[in-house]
């Protein structure tokens, strides 16, 4: 047989497959009705493997494990499509329809919000990107921001998230577990780093220079070209300008941000000495309660999977069946526990998507430990 003959066979056993497929969900459905009206679980594991034991033997070992792939999604196309009929509305799903309902239509111009370092601050900028008018409380470190949110005393928080060359903020993900808040917004921002020192000193001069981890990491580049320049990490890009100028010392300088120069009384040594010309940083606006504004197209959530093979695969296999577009995942260890993560997720999802909120509605009834951290949009 030639190839156009091949493919025909191929064509041919392909519109069986699919009928016998859309047959087999509908069959599949009939059960989840079965299963609704007589408080049954979706997921039946015991039936599973005898489903999956008697179809494996019925190949050669060479064919084995690609049966086992094969009905491995069949069956999570399965539960998905009978999760969709069984859980409907949920606690949750209905806390996010009252949020909806809620939340004024206009993102505030003013408001009361918590940023990590001083002023000239990356967060600041994004704050300034995304009010009007913003009263701004700074803190030494991210954990003020949450405890600052959590307690009242500011209406938001804006926190970085994500590098587009230096990678995530670790340390904002761990705090993610340990405070309870809701994702309202998303910035991103242009990050053009600069080295700073005071009016009159030389690059050729300078022995040591300050910044946070990810700006020194954003411009590795430039301080591998330096000779004998020690490189110390503080807690914020502007609080090194800062730091800077109010030293004693002449052979310091500062990766911070250009408008710091004018804030502090600093000379740029050298502009321009990130790794790339595209350096771009992700930020949140968290608040305490849930608020979801009009256009919201993005989601987050925090997620648990359980310590055994094929947890993750399984669980990323629901967003695929309900065609979720995946943006982000980041894993994190849970501390005390035995190689245990909790998993972040960014999706491409419209609260208003049916898609989005069956997903919802079937993590809130899953095992998982899983927690909803937002609908939002990101300018």
């Amino acid at each position: 047989m030639d190839i156009q003959e091949l493919r025909q066979k191929i064509n041919e056993i392909d519109a069986q497959l699919v009928k016998q497929f859309d047959e087999r969900m509908h069959v599949a459905l009939e059960i989840a009705k079965y299963k609704k009206a007589n408080n049954l679980p979706v997921f039946d594991p015991a039936r599973e493997r005898d489903v999956l034991n008697k179809q494996v033997a019925a190949v050669d070992e060479e064919m084995a494990m690609y049966v086992k792939l094969l009905y491995n999604t069949l069956f999570d196309l399965s539960r998905s499509y009978q999760q969709c009929y069984m859980t409907q509305r949920t606690e949750l799903t209905n806390h996010i329809a009252q949020a909806i309902e809620k939340t004024p239509k206009l993102f505030p111009k003013q408001a009361v919000v918590a940023c990590q370092g001083v002023e000239g601050a990356y967060s600041q900028q994004a704050c300034d990107k995304l009010f009007a008018l913003p009263s701004i409380m700074y803190f030494k470190r991210f954990e003020g921001v949450f405890q600052a949110v959590e307690s009242g005393l500011c209406q938001y928080g804006v926190l970085p998230i994500e590098n587009s060359s230096y990678g995530s903020v670790t340390e904002v993900y761990d705090l993610m577990r340990k405070y309870r808040f809701s994702i309202v917004r998303g910035v991103r921002l242009k990050i053009n780093h600069r080295l700073l020192a005071k009016p009159g000193v030389k690059l050729e001069n300078i022995r040591e220079i300050v910044s946070h981890e990810q700006a020194i990491g954003q411009c590795s580049e430039f301080l591998k070209g330096l000779k004998d320049v020690k490189v110390t990490v503080c807690v914020n890009t502007a609080m090194a300008a800062q730091m800077v100028s109010q030293s004693d010392r002449d052979d310091i300088a500062a990766i911070s941000a250009p408008s710091c120069a004018a804030l502090y009384g600093l000379s740029v040594l050298k502009a321009d000495i990130s790794n790339s010309d595209s350096n771009f940083t992700r930020f949140i606006c968290i608040a305490k309660n849930l608020e979801i504004y009009p256009e919201a197209n993005k989601m987050s959530l925090m997620l648990n999977v359980q310590h055994k093979p094929g947890a993750l695969y399984n669980m990323i296999a629901k967003f695929s069946a309900l065609g979720l577009n995946l943006t982000k995942l980041e894993s994190r260890p849970i501390a005390g526990t035995d190689f245990e993560f909790m998993f972040y997720f960014d999706l491409d999802a419209s609260v208003y998507d049916k898609a989005a909120l069956q997903l919802l509605a079937q993590l809130d009834e899953g095992p998982e430990t899983f927690t909803y951290l937002g609908s939002y949009s990101e300018i």
